[in-house]
């Protein structure tokens, strides 16, 4: 007789899986703490992004008219066919221009990367086209480029924007974190006439508070402001804060 003493079956790891799995505590448990794990990787990064984001010259919160003509842009989705990140590619920054940088993102709420392109990233497509070529593309786009499969927008200039809810709008982008002063608040809604009409006598006290911003009637068809002129404003906006020369030519000093 041998004298090895047979040992008993292990319970493989399918059993035992199938025992949390029978037992609802257990499982709802093991749940809670993978979704703890998860969410604490993803939630404790967000507490140091101030600290991370690399401050970039010439960088500011949008001016009212801007910050509408986001919100146009958001919710007619114009995010589902563009996005607004060049990556740090060749083939990327040859046709779109330099790479993206984290400060550029820093007073999106949310951010406007996108996930797809069914249309050409628009990053940097601020002054690449006229006032009025943007106009025409966004009444209609096929009439610009022949195989868009972009729809039309052409109500958008014929529909006035309230102006009213623009101080709201820069109250909530206060408290997530856009540094909008007080004085930018109570004059939101000055400054968003002033940006569309050369001739308003606060222009230059709305330059004053944002540096740098372009003063015009971005839909010249109609003295009133429309929701063409707030998504001209932001589009005519978008890659021209940062003087990307300032970088190259530092580059070129080393």
């Amino acid at each position: 007789m041998s004298d090895t003493v047979e040992q008993p079956p292990r319970k493989s790891l399918w059993i035992r899986h199938q025992a949390i799995e029978r037992n609802s505590i257990f499982l709802l448990l093991g749940i809670l703490i993978v979704v703890s794990i998860g969410g604490l990787i993803e939630i404790a990064p967000l507490f140091y992004l101030r600290g991370t984001i690399e401050k970039v010259e010439g960088m500011r919160p949008y001016t009212p008219l801007e910050l509408a003509g986001r919100n146009i842009y958001v919710r007619e989705g114009c995010y589902l066919c563009h996005s607004q990140m060049i990556r740090a590619l060749r083939d990327e920054t040859e046709r779109y221009g330099n790479y993206s940088l984290a400060a550029e993102s820093m007073y999106d709420h949310p951010f406007q990367w996108g996930s797809k392109r069914t249309g050409p990233d628009l990053a940097r497509v601020g002054g690449k086209y006229s006032d009025e070529w943007h106009i025409a593309h966004l009444k209609d786009p096929r009439a610009i480029v022949s195989q868009s499969v972009m729809p039309g927008y052409p109500f958008l200039a014929q529909t006035p924007l309230p102006t009213k809810a623009i101080t709201d709008h820069l109250s909530a982008n206060r408290k997530v974190g856009v540094p909008y002063s007080d004085d930018m608040i109570a004059n939101a809604e000055a400054d968003l006439k002033a940006q569309a009409n050369p001739d308003d006598p606060n222009v230059a006290a709305f330059q004053k508070r944002y540096p740098n911003a372009q003063v015009r009637k971005f839909d010249s068809e109609t003295a009133t402001i429309t929701e063409a002129d707030a998504l001209v404003a932001y589009l005519q906006m978008l890659g021209t804060l940062v003087d990307f020369k300032l970088y190259d030519d530092k580059a070129n000093l080393r």
